[in-house]
């Protein structure tokens, strides 16, 4: 059957997925947090700095603070001299650098609520953000808007480091009290992989190695949480999509024209595989994967951040802009977009504004419709009566495009879910967008799963479990599997189901795939759309183990909180989680 994998294929997806250890960082935080001397610390105290570079901070940190010996590790990251100047971050910086474990990308991002617009840039493609927040002002308003954006543009994790921690005696209480503050405020948004660490930047207190001064922290420094986060679960192999960058015809010398036509790209989420039926849109024709190419030769398969050439069965009409999409699986196409959309121009959105839009490969013009409302990134309060968008503003808009647009949610895919504005005059970036299912509802959307419904009650069995104990001869329970795609954890479940039902106990594999078929088909890939993945499943595993089954749950849940809160519903109905 086209698309089916064999085991061979599934371990070369794995080590793919696995193998991919660069982490994109991008840190956050108000002006005069630290966030330049945090990374200028990584880099020092890592060892990633040449000789020459440590001398050229040194040179500079003895014109701007004399001969006193003090290094000031911000100007690592503080690169211009307008920055230098002021001690202040106005432009995003990208730092490189690796250590035996992972490689990273930090995007240092200004503080300052002016350039909002730039942390925007930073966080777009980031895997982890991390938002400082100085120990002696607490959660400010800079620290929720940051959080924020953190969260809608759907970074799947967020470390909050508390620094300057010896500047209030690296007193414990504040920092719990600033956890306390910052768990309140993130409740309301779509955030479920938190972590907090107390610092100090300047000395280097719990950055790369553990300081002596706060013995009451029991986590890990900083760099070590960062080579050990899981981020391979994050991509979406669920959704095949590819767009279309350009249509490979080579020529000789002679300008004869061969008969290789391909198709090159970058592969935007999910994997493709030799033989795989897909469809073209959005023409809506359909044809067949014969190979894929790269340059390194052919492979049998694509996934996510791969570029590759595919070559087609069949000659169709195909361009840029395109894109590559399975017959049962593809994205919305539409000429009407809805979208939450974060303004960088001096020159505001306005309602009837006449934009070109970039969204993968493809260009087109649009018009702005209609401005729904503005969003207070503080209060989160919707204001309905904004007719436009300022600098630094978000809003959700209502955009007509001059031809149709293939995209998912960007909740759902980021790949296929994020675009631009564009002056056509100019040539400047007007904004950022992300595009929301057409049906997204207007009010605030809760948090996913979230309580129950209201006006409900419980009804009651008339067995108890005591007697369903009797009668089948033990009880039920809960066995939780987690890992990274195709680890194995599937075939494990199914070999112990298998021994299980052979004995003479009723078990059941509540398979992760298997899942997203019905129950939990209309959830995506971002940490709120896994959180509700793995409340849904804990929630049919605790009914199979109260009715006396050994459920076996086969599932990527790659967040502790997610998984403590599935053994939580058990506990709280007296049920075995293991």
């Amino acid at each position: 059957m086209p698309g089916a994998s064999t085991n061979g294929d599934m371990a070369a997806l794995q080590s793919g997925v696995a193998s991919s250890g660069l982490l994109r960082i991008a840190t956050a935080g108000s002006v005069d947090d630290g966030k330049s001397t945090l990374i200028g610390r990584l880099l020092f105290d890592s060892k990633a700095l040449f000789e020459d570079q440590l001398a050229q901070v040194a040179e500079a940190s003895r014109r701007r603070h004399g001969d006193n010996g003090t290094v000031d590790l911000a100007l690592l990251t503080d690169g211009l001299r307008a920055e230098r100047e002021q001690g202040i971050t106005i432009d995003v910086a990208y730092r490189y650098f690796a250590t035996p474990r992972r490689s990273f990308i930090i995007a240092d991002t200004p503080g300052h609520v002016r350039y909002t617009r730039n942390m925007v840039t930073g966080a777009s493609t980031a895997d982890l953000a991390i938002v400082l927040i100085d120990a002696r002002n607490g959660v400010v308003q800079q620290s929720r808007r940051h959080a924020f954006i953190s969260s809608l543009l759907r970074t799947p994790r967020l470390v909050v480091c508390v620094n300057k921690m010896d500047l209030v005696d690296h007193d414990q209480a504040v920092f719990d009290a600033i956890v306390e503050e910052f768990t309140s405020f993130a409740s309301k948004l779509e955030i479920s992989d938190i972590t907090f660490i107390p610092i100090s930047a300047l000395n280097g207190d719990n950055v790369v190695d553990r300081g002596e001064n706060m013995p009451w922290y029991g986590g890990p420094p900083l760099l070590y949480h960062l080579e050990h986060v899981h981020i391979a679960s994050d991509r979406n192999l669920i959704d095949p999509r590819f767009p279309v960058q350009w249509v490979v015809r080579p020529g000789d010398a002679q300008g004869e024209q061969h008969d290789y036509r391909g198709y090159a790209g970058q592969m935007a989420s999910g994997v493709l595989r030799a033989g795989d039926d897909v469809v073209i849109l959005p023409s809506g024709a359909e044809t067949r994967i014969t190979s894929i190419d790269t340059f390194d030769g052919t492979v049998a398969e694509a996934f996510p951040p791969m570029s590759v050439t595919l070559r087609l069965a069949d000659d169709i009409d195909i361009s840029r802009g395109d894109l590559i999409a399975r017959p049962h699986n593809h994205p919305t196409v539409s000429r009407e977009l809805d979208a939450i959309v974060c303004w960088m121009s001096e020159a505001p959105l306005q309602v009837g504004g006449r934009y070109v839009l970039k969204h993968t490969t493809k260009t087109v013009r649009a018009v702005a419709n209609e401005l729904l409302h503005r969003i207070d990134v503080d209060t989160l309060h919707r204001d309905s009566d904004a007719t436009a968008l300022e600098l630094n503003e978000i809003g959700r808009v209502r955009l007509r495009t001059s031809a149709p647009v293939t995209y998912d949610a960007y909740r759902r895919n980021r790949g296929t879910g994020g675009f631009i504005l564009v002056d056509e005059a100019t040539n400047e970036t007007l904004a950022a967008g992300m595009l929301l299912d057409p049906d997204e509802p207007l009010r605030a959307t809760p948090a996913a799963g979230a309580g129950r419904s209201e006006n409900v009650v419980w009804e009651e069995t008339k067995i108890t479990r005591e007697e369903r104990r009797a009668a089948l001869g033990h009880t039920g329970a809960t066995i939780w599997m987690t890992g990274l795609p195709s680890s194995g954890k599937s075939t494990i479940a199914g070999a112990l189901e298998q021994r299980l039902v052979e004995s003479g106990i009723p078990a059941y594999r509540l398979d992760g795939d298997n899942l997203r078929h019905g129950l939990n088909g209309n959830l995506g890939f971002s940490a709120a759309d896994r959180r509700e993945n793995v409340r849904r499943t804990a929630e049919a595993a605790k009914l199979l183990a109260d009715a006396g089954v050994i459920a076996i749950v086969s599932v990527v849940s790659p967040y502790e909180a997610d998984r403590a809160a599935a053994r939580a519903t058990h506990a709280d109905a007296e049920l075995d989680f293991v």
